[in-house]
């Protein structure tokens, strides 16, 4: 492979046929023009005319003509001959090369956001690299195997909302973009069995609200979860993805809603699925869009975010709050049970059903 790399980036734009250099030596002497030259190779000057001009190649034959009246060696002019036979085959299949590859990105452009990928930095002005890319983030060898996998990942994911416009091109580019960057991290081993103190400590850090989101990483990581933040795509009503990578669990949010208590559930959402889920079985993936389907794996996710974020005893104490109620309330009970009061504002907009209330809490993620 690294062969052919380098003698595609060491082929010439235009081939340089041997004839170019009789053209020089006759205009480098005086003594000599082209019908003289003709006469010592005993040749016609049409003849000749046409190897000036690279309509006809030098053969062994001319080659040791040419070294009787020039004095430059047949084996100089053989050589020259092959090096032009040789550029000019290899110019030949880049440029056919070039044709296949101008296809493969014509029909990669139907599936892939590519103004998008440039923006992030993945994509380049150069069409090779780029399908090379393209190849790589989506684990793929072939443009076919490409299509394939956009009719998979559109089956699996699409079918999960029916109700909303979907740009299938940029969600199928997003979760796949969001694997790729998963499998270029390294965390620790992953154990299940960690999971209490894993809550205790993100708990602790959406309480402090410090330097939210790269603390939240690097928790996760030291057991063994892997998180991706990527932006979400345009017209993609995703919140979070997780599934399997490598040897690990992966989050993936996409922080559609910039708000502590939406970071919160979100992450916590697709905690469930990871310890109750994808630590059962791996091939499991969660994408997780506005209204997705309740199946029994998201009412459970549900159901573990919002215990694991308040406990079910202490939720039964604020629940009893009456709602709407003032900040002041809810700021006292946050402090009593160090849950920040962002999430318990939200948990209470949940419950009540009631997304219009006013309030000055800080939901911002510092």
């Amino acid at each position: 492979m690294k062969t052919a790399t380098i003698q595609q980036d060491i082929i010439p734009k235009k081939a340089t046929h041997p004839g170019v250099l009789i053209a020089d030596e006759l205009d480098s002497r005086e003594d000599l023009n082209q019908k003289e030259l003709a006469h010592l190779l005993d040749v016609k000057v049409s003849f000749l005319n046409e190897i000036i001009k690279g309509k006809r190649p030098i053969t062994a034959d001319t080659a040791l003509l040419l070294e009787k009246a020039l004095g430059i060696p047949a084996d100089f002019w053989l050589k020259f001959q092959s090096q032009y036979d040789l550029d000019t085959a290899r110019i030949k299949e880049k440029n056919i090369s070039k044709v296949q590859n101008i296809e493969i990105w014509s029909i990669i452009k139907n599936y892939v956001p590519v103004s998008v990928f440039k923006k992030l930095g993945y994509l380049t002005d150069d069409i090779e690299k780029n399908i090379r890319k393209i190849f790589e983030i989506f684990k793929v060898e072939s443009v076919d195997d490409f299509i394939n996998q956009f009719a998979v990942r559109k089956f699996s994911f699409y079918r999960k909302s029916q109700k909303l416009t979907i740009d299938e091109k940029n969600l199928f580019s997003w979760s796949a973009l969001a694997e790729y960057e998963a499998s270029l991290l390294e965390v620790n081993v992953f154990n299940k069995e960690n999971q209490k103190e894993l809550i205790e400590e993100l708990n602790k850090c959406f309480f402090e609200n410090k330097n939210l989101l790269e603390n939240v990483k690097t928790i996760l990581n030291s057991y063994g979860i892997k998180l991706i933040v990527l932006e979400k795509f345009n017209k993609t009503p995703v919140d979070g993805y997780s599934f399997w990578s490598e040897n690990n669990p992966t989050i993936v949010l996409s922080m559609r809603y910039k708000r502590l208590d939406n970071l919160a559930f979100t992450l916590f959402h697709e905690l469930g699925h990871v310890f109750l889920h994808l630590s059962e079985n791996k091939d499991f993936k969660f994408l997780d869009i506005d209204d997705k389907e309740n199946t029994v794996y998201e009412n459970e996710a549900d159901h573990f975010a919002r215990t694991q974020l308040i406990s079910e005893s202490i939720w039964k104490k604020i629940g009893a709050i009456k709602f709407p109620c003032e900040d002041k309330l809810i700021l006292k009970v946050a402090k009593e049970y160090h849950i920040h009061p962002a999430i318990i504002f939200g948990r209470m907009c949940y419950e009540h059903n009631n997304y219009k209330v006013f309030t000055k809490i800080e939901r911002e993620i510092k």
